[in-house]
């Protein structure tokens, strides 16, 4: 996938003060995204914004594109 994150999202809220367990009880993140984010998946738009208003940040702090090598 061409999208990718440039930093560990969980830890990064962690010390934002937003452990799993609160994520999940006060419904901030879904069982299936936090699980998304420990896989390094790429969660919806929603989400990104989300997590970057928690983290007082911009899309670009935590994603990144890389090109995909050319075909051969």
């Amino acid at each position: 996938m061409p999208i990718r994150y440039t930093k560990e999202i969980l830890p990064l809220l962690k010390s934002a003060g937003y452990n799993t367990t609160r994520l999940r009880r006060e419904k901030i993140l879904s069982e299936s995204t936090i699980q998304a984010l420990r896989d390094g998946k790429v969660v919806s738009i929603d989400n990104i914004s989300r997590i970057c208003a928690m983290l007082q940040c911009q899309p670009g702090d935590i994603l990144e594109y890389v090109s995909d090598p050319p075909a051969e």
